[in-house]
């Protein structure tokens, strides 16, 4: 067990003026040039905490001295694998004590990633955090103030961001080249299936419940939650729209005017439909935020599997003049035949997402991150208001009139479409089933709160519970 308990952990993480500076100075004792060696403890070790440890070790001059997991048989696998001086521990606070340790990378499931990136911070080690960042929208905002305060490095786990190809997409698109944009869509589009029913069950002897749950308020273990499918409940997870969709999200929101945050409004509509399981999120939805610019993001969420099943997990762009570009291809508005989309590739840092972090690291330049803290949160508070806005929804019949898109009609053909493809592709039926229409949620991007209609219910979503030993502090004491 940590020397650094629970209390004096959070105790000392709370300490205002100069926080936890563990290695006397805010992002690191150790002064890393080009060349020296980078420390990095990897926490989570299933799924893409597999990725995480290839990229690392594909990375010059990387050690990976921790990997950690509260699952023993997942990290005795782990240690069986990579071998040498790595050490297999069970809490990240453990890592975090390490004087010589540079940075953590975090891949447990969605409510740790904020706490565990704001104690990295607190720690003064450079954080490379999985989407999304933030498991709901005040704890993204606490983690932009532990970034700010110690001065780390925080790079988002969206891949797409390390793309010189899709910078200079985005940078072509917000310099007027294909007029002004309208709309920017995102598809998470890939075929899953149902989980089942899971009953509480005793806990696994080789699984430390207390530390898999942390921030999680949940009490009772059942065995839809490890590994994989906590992705599909409220407390541990954000549905796919923020789980694969996360990548899409962020890519449909990095092409809008360089000056827009967040949106001033935001609705879904959507359901779980066929599986008839005990998983809470939406498997289908279309979601859509609008910016203070006048422009839309809309996204589309598609998972229940079906003969012709069409896999889109893409970004296309809608301009005001009807003209779109759809798969690296230009259409002028109202044509079939597009010609190839040619740009120069734009400002990114290189190396790909895991080289770009060491090499972000190795500068100590938290400006250097291919999707910094500032991309994540407001990547992520996109798909959390679209979310709360299913959550908030009221059932409906299921029919291509279900929307309300007001005068929108970019909204509702493109849901239609959606519609077209659950009753006639997936064949959901008429009778017996409904949509879960979200109301329209007004949001001011400078407080981050909800305004009129459900503001009261909407701002309660802000912020999840956490339970004791594992409170997200509060930004004026990160």
């Amino acid at each position: 067990m940590s020397k650094l308990n629970r209390r004096h952990f959070l105790q000392a993480s709370s300490v205002t003026g100069g926080g936890l500076l563990l290695n006397g100075t805010r992002a690191s004792g150790n002064f890393l040039g080009a060349n020296d060696r980078v420390r990095i403890a990897v926490a989570g070790l299933n799924g893409r905490g597999q990725s995480h440890l290839g990229g690392w070790k594909g990375a010059p001059n990387v050690e990976i001295a921790y990997v950690a997991d509260p699952d023993k048989n997942v990290l005795a696998r782990t240690m069986g694998k990579i071998g040498g001086k790595t050490k297999g521990i069970s809490d990240i606070r453990e890592a975090l004590e390490d004087r010589t340790l540079d940075a953590i990378s975090v891949a447990a499931p969605n409510h740790w990633h904020s706490l565990m990136t704001i104690w990295g911070a607190q720690a003064g080690k450079h954080v490379y955090v999985e989407k999304p960042m933030s498991h709901d929208v005040a704890e993204g905002r606490i983690a932009v103030a532990a970034a700010e305060k110690y001065g780390v490095v925080i790079q988002h786990g969206t891949q797409s961001r390390s793309s010189a190809g899709i910078a200079g997409l985005h940078e072509a698109i917000q310099a007027g080249k294909f007029g002004k944009l309208k709309v920017s869509y995102g598809y998470c589009c890939k075929p899953r299936g149902g989980i089942g029913m899971k009953a509480p069950s005793a806990v696994p002897s080789n699984l430390n419940w207390d530390l898999w749950r942390g921030p999680a308020n949940i009490d009772k273990f059942h065995s839809n939650f490890v590994h994989y499918n906590w992705h599909w409940f409220w407390k541990t997870g954000n549905g796919d729209l923020n789980n694969q969709g996360t990548h899409q999200l962020d890519v449909a929101r990095w092409a809008l005017d360089t000056d827009q945050t967040h949106p001033v409004r935001a609705m879904a509509i959507g359901g779980r439909f066929q599986w008839n399981d005990q998983g809470e999120t939406p498997n289908t939805m279309m979601g859509l935020a609008q910016y203070p610019n006048g422009q839309y993001v809309f996204f589309n969420v598609r998972n229940v599997n079906y003969k012709g099943y069409g896999r889109q997990v893409e970004n296309e762009y809608y301009f005001e003049d009807g003209s779109r570009i759809v798969r690296g291809m230009l259409y002028a508005k109202g044509s079939d035949k597009g010609e190839k989309v040619s740009v120069p590739n734009g400002k990114v840092t290189p190396g790909g997402n895991w080289n770009s972090f060491i090499a972000a690291v190795r500068a100590k330049d938290p400006t250097m991150a291919n999707g910094d803290v500032y991309a994540a949160h407001y990547g992520c508070v996109l798909g959390h208001l679209m979310n709360n806005s299913y959550r908030l929804g009221e059932k409906v019949p299921f029919n291509a009139r279900a929307g309300k898109f007001g005068d929108n009609a970019d909204a509702a053909e493109h849901f239609g479409r959606l519609h077209d493809i659950m009753a006639k592709g997936v064949g959901v039926p008429a009778d017996g089933n409904e949509y879960v229409v979200g109301p329209w949620l007004t949001f001011d991007p400078k407080t981050e709160m909800h305004t009129g209609d459900h503001a009261s219910e909407a701002n309660a979503l802000l912020k999840d519970t956490n339970r004791s030993g594992y409170q997200i502090p509060s930004a004026d004491k990160v």
